[in-house]
């Protein structure tokens, strides 16, 4: 898969709906009707728009961004296109000294 193509729907009752899909190829449809469309393969965003607001077509962050609520999605999506994803260290926790009181 290449393409993470999100669509967001707004309901009658005012709330909105989130549909994510992947692709290996975007159809017109998905150009017109994708609210967010990232390219695995270029690292690009080719499309950005929530509503009538567009949104910096900043890869990485919304890559970032997507990646909290799709970890599995988006980490296998940069795996398939040839990248490795590194995840920091974690700190190792420092022992605190006894408190002499």
């Amino acid at each position: 898969m290449r393409y993470l193509i999100l669509t967001y729907f707004k309901k009658p009752n005012g709330q909105i709906d989130e549909s994510m899909t992947v692709s290996n190829k975007l159809r017109d449809r998905d150009l017109s009707m994708g609210n967010v469309i990232l390219d695995f393969k270029k690292l690009a965003v080719l499309k950005c728009s929530m509503g009538d607001v567009t949104v910096p077509k900043d890869f990485d962050r919304i890559a970032k961004y997507y990646h909290q609520h799709y970890a599995a999605t988006i980490e296998r999506l940069f795996n398939e296109n040839g990248y490795e994803i590194v995840k920091p260290e974690k700190e190792p926790v420092q022992p605190q000294p006894a408190d002499p009181s």
